[in-house]
């Protein structure tokens, strides 16, 4: 028979790599929301999970049940060489911990296949999460990176984890950029799994000295940041990398690929064109549509970001560092030398 596991329990033992997570609900729902980490092994289709949700409501539990179980009985040899070809060790959940999670893990059990089952299910790892946020004490000091848009702070925080500091990447948490622009060739993350994918991140880091973040706003994308986080960045120490524009345009062009979407360009500058001063806004849509990004670019960076950017930098309560670099290395290497200075 299967055994209930604990949130605490399964996440300790899904760190140690000693346990497989699968999300057993629907395509939809894993996609909305799920555990990270988790593969999604579904015990219905969207599509059959509206079928039965209609029945239960308009004729009755039983006939759902009923045509649940002629669904799962079709598809049950391939379901269960699904779980097969998972490692041994692994944990089925569904959003309570009730029906579907509890049939796969029956049936699995019969098969010989032994397996964990959450209990209370997503939602209790989602009470885990908010109840962990809630009342986090946040321990190291925060290293603000800031610099104008365009700077590479992002790429400057991926070097610098590549060699072993503690980063916390916001943008790659949020799945998004942090700009009117930011979502472009992305998918940016809803609110829940931004929290779930920080919650782990926090973990991690809480016993460091320090934690190297970007100079984001309290909003990245679509994932508002927990007000105990933005605090703390704003109480943080910045420093302030400064760049050629060139090279700033540069970093854009390669991050954005603006030919591959440039309707999405289009479309984003349309939400910003009103701020800023008609002439130099048609000039930029001018460009835009003669594939001129790197003039666009440069003109957004000039009249929109940079003056926005001066503004934002009153929030820091401490005297900021400033460096001057010509590119993302000159730049990582001149943080190094600061960080040792902590």
């Amino acid at each position: 028979m299967f055994q209930d596991i604990h949130v605490q329990e399964l996440l300790e033992l899904q760190s140690k790599r000693e346990l497989a997570l699968v999300d057993v609900r629907s395509p939809g729902e894993y996609e909305e929301f799920t555990i990270p980490g988790s593969s999604n092994i579904p015990l219905f289709t969207n599509e059959e999970r509206a079928e039965i949700g209609t029945i239960y409501k308009q004729v009755s539990i039983e006939a759902a049940k009923h045509r649940g179980l002629e669904i799962v009985s079709a598809k049950l040899p391939a379901f269960i060489k699904q779980f097969e070809a998972i490692e041994p060790r692994k944990a089925v959940f569904c959003w309570r911990g009730g029906m579907r999670s509890r049939t796969t893990a029956t049936l699995l059990s019969l098969m010989g296949i032994r397996v964990y089952r959450l209990g209370g299910g997503i939602r209790a790892y989602r009470q885990w999460v908010t109840g962990l946020l809630e009342s986090f004490e946040l321990k190291p000091e925060m290293i603000v990176i800031g610099g104008n848009t365009g700077t590479g702070k992002t790429l400057m925080l991926r070097k610098l984890a590549e060699r072993g500091y503690p980063v916390l990447d916001l943008e790659h948490l949020a799945g998004h950029r942090g700009s009117i622009f930011g979502q472009i060739g992305l998918k940016p993350n809803n609110q829940k799994t931004f929290e779930s994918l920080l919650a782990h991140e926090l973990l991690r880091l809480n016993e460091k000295p320090y934690i190297l973040v970007e100079a984001e706003s309290k909003r990245v994308g679509k994932a508002v940041l927990p007000e105990f986080l933005a605090r703390k960045k704003e109480e943080g120490k910045p420093i302030i990398v400064e760049m050629p524009l060139e090279e700033r345009v540069r970093h854009i062009m390669d991050d954005y690929h603006p030919l591959e979407h440039k309707d999405e360009c289009i479309a984003a500058f349309e939400h910003i064109r009103r701020r800023i001063h008609t002439p130099v806004a048609a000039e930029i849509e001018r460009h835009l549509l003669l594939n001129q990004f790197e003039e666009a670019v440069a003109l957004l960076l000039q009249h929109y970001y940079d003056p926005r950017y001066e503004h934002a930098e009153s929030r820091y309560a401490k005297e900021p560092v400033r460096l001057q670099a010509d590119s993302l290395d000159d730049a990582v290497e001149q943080i190094i030398a600061q960080l040792k200075q902590v």
